[in-house]
Protein backbone atom coordinates (compact mmCIF):
# COMPACT_ATOMS: atom_id res chain seq x y z
CA UNK A 1 0.00 0.00 0.00
CA UNK A 2 1.52 3.65 -1.00
CA UNK A 3 1.90 5.73 1.53
CA UNK A 4 -0.27 8.94 2.16
CA UNK A 5 0.40 12.16 1.69
CA UNK A 6 1.90 13.89 4.28
CA UNK A 7 0.86 17.55 5.82
CA UNK A 8 -2.50 16.84 4.02
CA UNK A 9 -6.02 17.00 6.03
CA UNK A 10 -9.25 15.53 4.99
CA UNK A 11 -12.25 16.92 5.11
CA UNK A 12 -15.61 14.50 4.71
CA UNK A 13 -18.53 15.40 3.01
CA UNK A 14 -21.75 13.56 2.95
CA UNK A 15 -25.09 13.45 3.34
CA UNK A 16 -28.36 11.45 2.90
CA UNK A 17 -29.62 11.29 -0.31
CA UNK A 18 -31.76 14.73 -1.65
CA UNK A 19 -29.71 16.45 0.86
CA UNK A 20 -27.95 18.73 -1.08
CA UNK A 21 -24.31 17.15 -1.12
CA UNK A 22 -23.29 18.13 -4.73
CA UNK A 23 -24.66 21.88 -4.00
CA UNK A 24 -22.07 22.01 -1.13
CA UNK A 25 -19.55 20.31 -3.14
CA UNK A 26 -19.65 22.89 -5.35
CA UNK A 27 -19.76 25.77 -2.81
CA UNK A 28 -16.30 24.44 -1.64
CA UNK A 29 -15.00 23.92 -4.99
CA UNK A 30 -15.49 28.00 -5.49
CA UNK A 31 -14.09 28.66 -2.12
CA UNK A 32 -10.88 27.08 -3.53
CA UNK A 33 -11.13 23.52 -1.73
CA UNK A 34 -10.07 20.62 -4.21
CA UNK A 35 -12.83 18.19 -3.96
CA UNK A 36 -12.23 14.88 -4.99
CA UNK A 37 -15.67 13.08 -5.55
CA UNK A 38 -15.90 9.59 -4.99
CA UNK A 39 -18.77 8.76 -7.24
CA UNK A 40 -16.93 10.77 -10.09
CA UNK A 41 -14.05 8.40 -9.65
CA UNK A 42 -15.92 5.09 -9.64
CA UNK A 43 -17.48 6.08 -12.65
CA UNK A 44 -13.98 6.24 -14.28
CA UNK A 45 -13.45 3.35 -12.71
CA UNK A 46 -15.95 1.29 -14.48
CA UNK A 47 -14.61 2.41 -17.73
CA UNK A 48 -11.70 0.68 -17.22
CA UNK A 49 -11.39 -2.74 -19.65
CA UNK A 50 -10.67 -5.43 -17.16
CA UNK A 51 -13.01 -3.98 -14.33
CA UNK A 52 -15.83 -3.80 -17.08
CA UNK A 53 -14.23 -7.53 -17.54
CA UNK A 54 -15.16 -8.61 -13.73
CA UNK A 55 -18.26 -6.82 -13.47
CA UNK A 56 -19.68 -8.51 -16.58
CA UNK A 57 -18.48 -11.79 -14.98
CA UNK A 58 -19.91 -10.82 -11.56
CA UNK A 59 -22.82 -9.39 -13.37
CA UNK A 60 -23.67 -11.09 -16.78
CA UNK A 61 -25.27 -8.75 -19.20
CA UNK A 62 -24.51 -5.72 -17.61
CA UNK A 63 -22.07 -4.55 -20.50
CA UNK A 64 -23.23 -3.77 -23.86
CA UNK A 65 -21.28 -3.21 -26.43
CA UNK A 66 -18.43 -2.66 -24.13
CA UNK A 67 -19.62 -0.18 -21.84
CA UNK A 68 -21.43 -0.76 -18.58
CA UNK A 69 -25.47 -0.22 -18.68
CA UNK A 70 -25.57 1.49 -15.68
CA UNK A 71 -29.50 1.44 -15.24
CA UNK A 72 -28.70 -2.30 -15.25
CA UNK A 73 -26.29 -2.58 -13.00
CA UNK A 74 -28.64 -0.84 -10.29
CA UNK A 75 -31.05 -2.76 -10.91
CA UNK A 76 -29.13 -5.65 -10.20
CA UNK A 77 -27.42 -4.91 -7.27
CA UNK A 78 -29.35 -2.27 -5.25
CA UNK A 79 -32.04 -5.51 -3.88
CA UNK A 80 -29.81 -7.81 -3.27
CA UNK A 81 -27.00 -6.92 -0.27
CA UNK A 82 -24.72 -9.91 -1.08
CA UNK A 83 -24.74 -8.33 -5.10
CA UNK A 84 -23.94 -4.86 -3.55
CA UNK A 85 -21.20 -6.14 -1.68
CA UNK A 86 -19.45 -7.72 -5.31
CA UNK A 87 -19.91 -4.89 -6.67
CA UNK A 88 -18.01 -2.94 -3.98
CA UNK A 89 -15.75 -5.28 -3.86
CA UNK A 90 -14.82 -4.74 -7.72
CA UNK A 91 -14.99 -1.25 -7.24
CA UNK A 92 -14.04 -0.11 -4.35
CA UNK A 93 -10.36 -0.63 -3.66
CA UNK A 94 -9.68 1.12 -7.15
CA UNK A 95 -11.57 4.32 -6.58
CA UNK A 96 -9.68 4.54 -2.63
CA UNK A 97 -6.93 4.33 -4.81
CA UNK A 98 -7.55 6.91 -7.50
CA UNK A 99 -8.55 9.47 -4.40
CA UNK A 100 -5.13 8.93 -2.87
CA UNK A 101 -3.16 9.79 -6.07
CA UNK A 102 -5.31 12.62 -5.89
CA UNK A 103 -4.67 13.85 -2.75
CA UNK A 104 -0.79 13.36 -3.87
CA UNK A 105 -1.27 15.59 -6.39
CA UNK A 106 -2.88 18.50 -3.83
CA UNK A 107 -0.60 17.77 -1.30
CA UNK A 108 2.37 18.29 -3.89
CA UNK A 109 0.92 21.80 -5.12
CA UNK A 110 0.99 22.61 -1.19
CA UNK A 111 -3.02 22.27 -0.31
CA UNK A 112 -3.37 21.56 3.11
CA UNK A 113 -6.93 20.90 3.14
CA UNK A 114 -8.51 18.41 0.19
CA UNK A 115 -12.45 17.52 0.57
CA UNK A 116 -13.57 13.66 0.37
CA UNK A 117 -16.84 13.73 -1.15
CA UNK A 118 -18.41 10.13 -0.48
CA UNK A 119 -21.98 9.71 -0.28
CA UNK A 120 -21.55 6.77 1.77
CA UNK A 121 -18.46 7.79 4.39
CA UNK A 122 -20.20 6.08 6.98
CA UNK A 123 -21.63 3.16 5.96
CA UNK A 124 -17.97 2.54 4.15
CA UNK A 125 -16.19 3.37 7.65
CA UNK A 126 -14.18 6.11 6.15
CA UNK A 127 -15.01 8.85 8.46
CA UNK A 128 -12.20 7.44 10.69
CA UNK A 129 -9.56 8.75 7.99
CA UNK A 130 -11.23 12.27 8.08
CA UNK A 131 -10.20 15.01 10.15
CA UNK A 132 -13.57 16.71 10.23
CA UNK A 133 -16.92 15.66 8.24
CA UNK A 134 -19.47 17.76 7.00
CA UNK A 135 -22.87 16.31 7.30
CA UNK A 136 -25.87 17.94 4.99
CA UNK A 137 -29.17 17.45 5.55
CA UNK A 138 -32.61 18.48 5.34
CA UNK A 139 -35.95 17.18 6.53
CA UNK A 140 -36.87 13.89 4.57
CA UNK A 141 -39.66 14.64 2.69
CA UNK A 142 -38.73 17.82 1.21
CA UNK A 143 -35.08 15.26 0.24
CA UNK A 144 -37.91 12.63 -1.22
CA UNK A 145 -39.54 15.28 -3.08
CA UNK A 146 -36.39 16.81 -4.85
CA UNK A 147 -34.83 13.19 -6.02
CA UNK A 148 -38.20 12.21 -7.36
CA UNK A 149 -38.36 15.89 -9.38
CA UNK A 150 -34.77 15.41 -10.48
CA UNK A 151 -34.34 11.70 -11.18
CA UNK A 152 -37.72 10.28 -11.92
CA UNK A 153 -37.77 7.57 -9.30
CA UNK A 154 -41.30 7.10 -7.35
CA UNK A 155 -41.46 8.12 -4.12
CA UNK A 156 -40.78 4.00 -2.80
CA UNK A 157 -37.60 3.88 -4.75
CA UNK A 158 -36.35 6.63 -3.12
CA UNK A 159 -37.35 5.84 0.32
CA UNK A 160 -35.62 2.06 -0.26
CA UNK A 161 -32.49 3.64 -1.27
CA UNK A 162 -32.50 6.03 1.80
CA UNK A 163 -33.34 2.95 3.75
CA UNK A 164 -29.91 1.32 2.71
CA UNK A 165 -28.12 4.14 4.40
CA UNK A 166 -27.24 4.87 7.52
CA UNK A 167 -30.52 7.08 9.01
CA UNK A 168 -29.96 10.68 9.11
CA UNK A 169 -30.31 11.18 12.55
CA UNK A 170 -27.01 9.16 13.43
CA UNK A 171 -25.26 10.85 10.69
CA UNK A 172 -26.17 14.16 12.27
CA UNK A 173 -24.87 12.92 15.82
CA UNK A 174 -21.57 11.58 13.64
CA UNK A 175 -20.12 14.85 11.95
CA UNK A 176 -17.90 17.75 13.21
CA UNK A 177 -20.51 20.15 11.82
CA UNK A 178 -23.96 19.50 10.19
CA UNK A 179 -25.54 21.44 7.53
CA UNK A 180 -29.31 22.21 7.22
CA UNK A 181 -30.36 22.46 3.76
CA UNK A 182 -33.95 22.84 4.12
CA UNK A 183 -33.84 26.81 3.76
CA UNK A 184 -32.21 29.52 0.94
CA UNK A 185 -28.91 29.39 -0.70
CA UNK A 186 -27.34 32.28 1.21
CA UNK A 187 -28.75 30.42 4.44
CA UNK A 188 -27.01 27.22 2.96
CA UNK A 189 -23.64 29.60 2.38
CA UNK A 190 -23.33 31.02 5.56
CA UNK A 191 -23.57 28.03 7.98
CA UNK A 192 -21.13 26.68 5.00
CA UNK A 193 -18.43 29.59 5.93
CA UNK A 194 -19.13 29.50 9.63
CA UNK A 195 -18.38 25.95 9.71
CA UNK A 196 -15.02 26.53 7.39
CA UNK A 197 -14.01 29.32 9.96
CA UNK A 198 -14.49 26.97 12.87
CA UNK A 199 -12.77 24.23 11.67
CA UNK A 200 -9.89 26.55 10.43
CA UNK A 201 -10.46 25.02 6.76
CA UNK A 202 -8.84 27.14 4.18
CA UNK A 203 -8.77 26.68 0.15
CA UNK A 204 -6.84 28.51 -2.45
CA UNK A 205 -7.32 31.43 -3.30
CA UNK A 206 -7.04 31.99 0.45
CA UNK A 207 -3.65 30.89 0.85
CA UNK A 208 -2.50 32.15 -2.37
CA UNK A 209 -3.23 35.74 -1.08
Amino acid sequence: MTAEPHHLKRLGLTGSIGAGKSTVAALLRARGLTVLDADEQARLVTQEGSVLAELNTAFPGVVVGGALDRAALAARVFPDASALARLNAITHPRVRERMLALEREAAARGESWVVQDVPLLYEGGLDAGMDAVLVVDAPLELRVSRVMARSGLTREEVLSREARQLPAAEKRRRATRVLDNSGSRADLERQLDAALADLGVTGRAARDD
